[in-house]
């Protein structure tokens, strides 16, 4: 047993260094983005592709943004679900770091971006006659990955706040790293293996997208972690990573005015994320990969 603590322990803090390296990179992104410099092409015809564009971008910072301007008028249905559809909060963060897994990485942000822009634009065709706002004169709406702007010096910003992230990512990789290599230990590998076949590929993105909706960062790194350790099949964490719009669906809920609408979007992002991990699943099953 202690073997799986040091395994765990160890491959956790192997990747270390490349978490902290890209939310350094994420956080001067956040920094420079806003809507000022780009609400008219946020609400032109290319809205939904250059919205599931950025949602690719690892973290939850523009889900965050996404629902803001959401809530103001300021961007289509279709645009907010293209970028809650791409948005995978940690997932592509520890795949990178990971390199067993990195040749998924390709394959998921396609297939993210091309559920993202179907959904994006299937939705505007069915809400032709939204009316959008108009920007308020200095107006200026940011994303930030954590829902609030770090504030304070250069360093603190760009070093301590990207650092003190890294860690808390990395505390959550280590619990699930020592949680999974538990049960492994107590269960085994096979008995776990026939569980998960029993239950089906049209099971498994259900329980995914379900633990996708959770909006904590935590639950993209309990998705990519369980996928990476050969637990969860490809289409099950593609619908997790769907649903995993982050902070995005915090800030939407907020508007309790809207509370149905809000409650009908959550669900059209957990249905899609499931019909298209179902379809995965069932092409590699046809495939026999």
């Amino acid at each position: 047993m202690w073997e799986t603590v040091s395994d765990a322990f160890l491959d956790t803090l192997r990747i270390f260094p490349f978490i902290l390296v890209i939310y350094i990179l994420i956080e001067l992104v956040e920094h420079k983005t806003s809507f000022t410099e780009d609400h008219e092409r946020l609400q032109g015809g290319l809205a939904p592709l250059i919205g599931a564009a950025t949602g690719i971008i690892p973290q939850c910072g523009f889900s965050v943004m996404a629902a803001k301007l959401y809530d103001r008028g300021l961007i289509r249905t279709g645009t907010l679900l293209a970028v809650f559809l791409a948005t995978s909060d940690e997932a592509l963060i520890i795949l990178l770091s990971e390199g067993s897994k990195v040749n998924v990485i390709v394959p998921l942000v396609v297939i993210k971006l091309a559920v993202a822009v179907a959904a994006g634009y299937g939705a505007n065709l069915l809400l032709p006659r939204e009316r959008l706002a108009l920007p308020l004169a200095g107006e200026d709406v940011h994303g930030f990955s954590c829902g609030r702007e770090h504030e304070g010096g250069d360093i603190k910003v760009f070093v301590v706040e990207p650092l003190l992230h890294s860690l808390k990512i990395t505390l959550y990789l280590l619990l699930v790293n020592l949680a999974l290599g538990l049960v492994i230990y107590k269960v085994g590998e096979d008995a776990i293996s026939e569980t998960l076949v029993a239950g089906g590929p049209y099971v498994q993105p259900l329980i995914s997208a379900a633990v996708g909706l959770i909006p904590n960062c935590a639950s993209s790194v309990v998705i990519t972690d369980t996928y990476i350790n050969g637990f969860m099949t490809f289409g099950s964490c593609v619908a997790g990573l769907c649903a995993n719009a982050g902070l995005g669906f915090v800030v939407l809920l907020r508007n309790t005015k809207k509370i149905k609408r809000n409650v009908a979007l959550v669900a059209a992002v957990y249905l899609i994320s499931v019909l298209a991990g179902m379809a995965i699943n069932a092409v590699q099953q046809l495939a026999g990969i």
